[in-house]
């Protein structure tokens, strides 16, 4: 039977000095432009609005010292950082108690904490001394997340655990790839009514938000494979990223920048921008009803880019009328060089500021869910 480590991330109060640079915590900024403790509904919304908490969900943390499920902390010597577990990730290792696994809850407050457990999924020692992951591991890991931003935090330690330097990169990875094969991971949602319209990753995929149906998953299923982008400000993307802003009233602000996918010029920076949107998965395919992404999918190896331009035409009785002209592009990768001081943008619904060029490219495959 399997060992299951149910991973939730704690709050940043509960972590004095941040996990992560920049004094984030699980899920904020690590080097890639992300504001500390800050996030966004990631459904569209333009960006630098609709903030919300993208890693901070209060009180959705465990005992935090590696407790096994149905056993009292009292007896750990080591102080309580928190007071008990959500009710979902309870559910979750009640069912696959049930079901005969052996299911550790941890609560990570840091990178190293994150790491510490992401540590079970290594394989053997290789002949090159490269650290990777066990493709017949009989630890499985359930991240219980509150946004897409804590499932991205975890992604980001998978990367940089498992990612050889260009230097020693090995004959078995794959040639468009520059990680191998990532561990599966089991995804829990932490709100399962899912009050509000917002469809995070998840529901995107389709995967199982009541915490019995994830445990059957994690017992039963197969892992499902996904594209992941990674940046060179060295953090992931697995849903999207939206850049542009708005005003306070709401009206989105122009901005200038290249957006150049593969071979493609979508803009050249001379013109102004109303949004760019870059698309994995579909959390940023429509901005304030207009469709921007036509058919993003995390399974088919590309990344979808989208520009939308406002473009001034006059009627027949000579009056300005401004339409908005949407221009795509599918590749590989994608680079937004901003001719602006600095240009806001929402990364997997973690805010930020690009100040200088920033590009994606798509690793086909890399991550995996497991599911049904």
């Amino acid at each position: 039977m399997y060992d299951v480590v149910l991973l939730a991330l704690g709050s940043e109060r509960d972590a004095p000095g941040g996990c992560g640079s920049g004094g984030a915590c699980c899920g904020g900024a690590t080097g890639d432009g992300a504001t500390a403790g800050q996030g966004a509904t990631g459904d569209g919304a333009t960006a630098g609005h609709g903030a919300a908490d993208d890693g901070t969900a209060a009180g959705q943390c465990a005992a935090g010292d590696g407790t096994t499920a149905g056993q009292s902390a009292a007896a750990d010597a080591r102080p309580e950082r928190c007071e008990t577990p959500r009710v979902p990730v309870l559910a979750c290792a009640d069912a696959l108690t049930a079901r005969g696994a052996r299911v550790e809850t941890v609560t990570a407050r840091s990178d190293a904490e994150i790491d510490e457990v992401l540590a079970r999924l290594d394989g053997p020692p290789r002949p090159d001394g490269l650290t990777w992951p066990d493709p017949d591991s009989k630890t499985r890991l359930v991240v219980a997340t509150a946004s897409d931003a804590q499932l991205r935090a975890v992604l980001r330690r998978l990367v940089r655990r498992y990612a050889p330097p260009p230097s020693r990169r090995p004959d078995d990875l794959a040639a468009n790839r520059t990680v191998p094969d990532l561990p599966p991971v089991a995804v829990l949602p932490l709100d399962p009514a899912r009050s509000t319209g917002h469809r995070d990753l998840a529901a995107q995929l389709g995967l199982p938000r009541d915490p019995a149906e994830v445990a059957d998953a994690v017992l039963d299923g197969t892992p499902r494979r996904l594209d992941l982008l990674r940046n060179d400000g060295g953090s992931v993307t697995l849903d999207g990223a939206l850049l542009g802003a708005a005003d306070d009233a709401g009206r989105p602000l122009h901005w200038r920048g290249r957006v150049e996918v593969d071979d493609t010029v979508l803009s050249h920076g001379d013109e102004p921008l109303l949004a760019c949107a870059v698309g994995n998965a579909g959390g940023y395919a429509t901005l304030d009803g207009v469709a921007l992404l036509g058919r993003p999918d995390p399974t088919d190896g590309v990344v979808e880019v989208a520009v939308a331009v406002p473009v001034v035409a006059r009627s027949t009785f000579g009056r300005k009328r401004v339409r908005l002209e949407v221009r795509r592009a599918r590749g590989r990768a994608v680079s937004v060089l901003p001719r602006d001081e600095k240009v806001p943008f929402l990364d997997d619904g973690v805010e930020g500021e690009l100040s200088r060029k920033r590009s994606w490219w798509t690793e086909p495959g890399a991550w995996a869910v497991w599911a049904v």
